[in-house]
């Protein structure tokens, strides 16, 4: 789930698990090109890394 809002005047988007969400991630727009700059490796290490529990 995501949420739009602004933070200091500039737009910001944050993904939260569930509504309750204490801790989004948030971030701006210069973070959001760096991720999708980068989501192949970003991929990559997610497939690496995500065991099942």
């Amino acid at each position: 789930m995501i949420k739009l809002g602004e933070y200091q005047g500039k737009p910001v988007i944050s993904l939260v698990k569930a509504e309750d969400d204490r801790f989004p991630f948030t971030f701006g727009v210069a973070k959001a090109k760096l991720i999708l700059a980068n989501i192949e490796e970003i991929t990559k290490f997610v497939e690496a890394n995500d065991k099942p529990a």
